[in-house]
């Protein structure tokens, strides 16, 4: 069904992006939990201050819409990266396949932005989890490329597979947090440009992936083979 384009609809569309900016940018500084539906309403100026209850819900559903557009906007970038794969270095292919459409897309919002600071808040934040894996398994682009990083790590033990995979995520979102607060603040930020911040992310991953293992007795672990309610490289 088609959307009528009326001027209550663009006024709808204009206020619902005004409360996501403006959450956006609250959570990235403050957190989920310390930042109010009134807060953020006021912020994104509106004067009634159930505005994020009728326009989103609840919480939850307002998170999860910011996630998602800027998911869906990585994802395509990722489909570009995907396809020029291909005939690469496998290992720094797959790995350069997973950093740069996230740096690519922080690099194109401009300074000052929130989404990665935004972003570590919410993995963060223990009841916000299961919104970043539901936008992870809604990422096809993403799935591809962690199946095929996983295929060249396959004489690796399934833990240790697990525990790097975590270590590579982490080392992706707080490198990109740090960078985005450094520019915001206006304060010289530890790589010159997105583009280096990647090159430097990529070499990093791919000497963490390849790393040797350290034999040593190890316990059982749950995580021991990736599943689709968790990725893992």
């Amino acid at each position: 069904m088609t959307t009528v384009n009326t001027p209550r609809t663009r006024r709808t569309t204009n206020t619902r992006q005004a409360i996501m900016a403006a959450a956006e940018r609250l959570i990235a500084e403050h957190g989920p939990a310390a930042v109010s539906n009134r807060q953020i309403a006021e912020a994104a100026g509106q004067r009634n201050v159930t505005a994020v209850s009728y326009h989103f819900g609840d919480r939850i559903t307002l998170i999860g819409a910011i996630m998602a557009r800027h998911g869906e906007q990585v994802d395509r970038i990722r489909q570009l990266y995907v396809s020029q794969v291909e005939g690469s270095d496998p290992i720094r292919g797959w790995v350069g396949c997973l950093v740069r459409p996230v740096t690519d897309h922080l690099a194109g919002l401009g300074a000052p932005s929130w989404n990665a600071r935004f972003s570590v808040q919410v993995m963060t934040d223990p009841l916000m989890r299961n919104l970043v894996m539901e936008d992870v398994r809604s990422r096809p682009h993403l799935w591809h490329i962690l199946d095929a990083l996983g295929s060249c790590l396959t004489h690796l033990p399934a833990p240790v597979r697990a525990a790097r995979g975590d270590m590579a995520r982490h080392l992706i979102t707080h490198t990109c947090a740090e960078r985005e607060r450094a520019l915001a603040e206006g304060a010289a930020p530890l790589h010159r440009t997105w583009e280096d911040t990647a090159d430097m992310l990529v070499d990093a991953l791919v000497g963490l992936l390849t790393a040797e293992v350290t034999l040593h007795r190890t316990t059982p672990d749950r995580r021991s083979a990736p599943t689709r309610e968790e990725p893992r490289v």
